[in-house]
């Protein structure tokens, strides 16, 4: 065993965070917690994943669970396309592998929503296999270790970070040493001030003997985040709330809306014609509720809200009338879910 895993595994039999998926007897735990820390904090993630694991404790119950269900256990973790992936595959896992995660690596990735990184999380942490992973923290973690200027978000880059990733995998341990090198990403070698005078691997750190932790990874500058207005209509019938359901693919798939579209100007003039253009509603008389604001991952979003009389509600069964205090059983995107919060006049 090289020094880089052996100062690293010991230092994580000591400091290794205590989470609800490590050393868990079924696979299946592991594959729910590592699409959930896909872009995700921890922090974040561990009370999801505990309420995910009484909901669908095994692959069998995710797979003969509803979509709307899958959705509403997810609310709030976003990047819903990753929920969307897991019940489909849980679906096939449950048809094709007698409901067990298959341990070839060729099966595996056939599988929605599972790409090399968590192939290689699961092969090793479930199946206890010699392979590699790189998440954000471990291409962190080596752009450092080995001081790599390439951009790490690069396709070269990533072949640079994969290589060494697969270097000095320890045989028998590569799921305690991929697990204490996201450890060390979170909680030592952090992206903005890291911790080097703690870090069990400093005096192999090429980037800490050239004095370049703090510019390593090197990243592609990012392009400006576009912002967009929207104006979002509340029409209330009779203790019921029009709601409409995007499609299945794409930006929050699957999910219920308020509805609503983009605007170029004047969102109280323009909010009669963006509805009728994208749902073939007519509304009338509107009064404003309010202003959501949110952050997507590549745009923001600015949406005026206002309560509306309805003049034409065309037959759609992407619409649908919901009584106001079934609302949380509608699973909607943070913006959303935010108008539904709002004081609704029952009309």
């Amino acid at each position: 065993m090289t020094a880089l895993p052996r100062l690293l595994l010991k230092w994580y039999s000591q400091h290794g965070r205590t989470l609800p998926w490590r050393d868990h007897p079924d696979p299946y735990a592991v594959w729910v917690s590592e699409i959930m820390l896909q872009q995700t904090r921890v922090d974040t993630v561990v009370a999801y994943f505990e309420k995910w694991m009484r909901l669908f404790p095994n692959i069998i119950s995710l797979a003969g669970a509803s979509e709307r269900d899958v959705l509403n256990a997810w609310e709030g973790l976003g990047y819903y396309s990753r929920a969307r992936n897991l019940h489909k595959a849980a679906k096939i896992v449950s048809e094709k592998f007698n409901g067990e995660l298959p341990r070839n690596l060729d099966d595996l990735r056939s599988l929605p929503g599972i790409g090399r990184y968590t192939v290689g999380a699961i092969a090793s942490m479930a199946f206890g296999m010699d392979e590699p992973t790189l998440d954000g923290n471990l291409r962190r973690v080596f752009s450092r270790l080995y001081d790599v200027a390439e951009f790490a978000d690069s396709s070269a880059g990533e072949k640079i970070l994969w290589e060494l990733a697969a270097q000095n995998l320890p045989k028998g341990k590569a799921g305690d040493y991929n697990q204490a090198l996201m450890d060390l990403g979170a909680m030592i070698c952090l992206p903005k001030n890291p911790r080097c005078e703690i870090c069990p691997l400093v005096k192999i750190c090429k980037a800490r003997e050239h004095g370049t932790q703090d510019s390593r990874p090197v990243l592609k500058p990012k392009k400006k985040t576009p912002r967009y207005v929207h104006a979002a209509a509340v029409i209330v019938r009779r203790g019921r709330v029009l709601l409409a359901q995007r499609q299945s693919t794409g930006l929050l798939g699957g999910m219920w809306e308020f509805p609503n579209g983009r605007v170029a100007a004047d969102p109280f003039e323009e909010l009669e014609k963006t509805v009728n253009a994208a749902y073939n509603l007519k509304v009338g008389k509107k009064s404003a509720l309010g202003v959501v604001q949110h952050a997507y991952t590549h745009f923001k979003v600015t949406v005026h809200v206002f309560q509306c009389a309805a003049v034409f509600i065309p037959k759609d069964k992407s619409l649908r009338w919901v009584k106001i205090g079934e609302l949380d059983d509608y699973p909607m995107g943070k913006v959303d879910r935010a108008i539904a919060r709002m004081p609704l006049a029952s009309g």
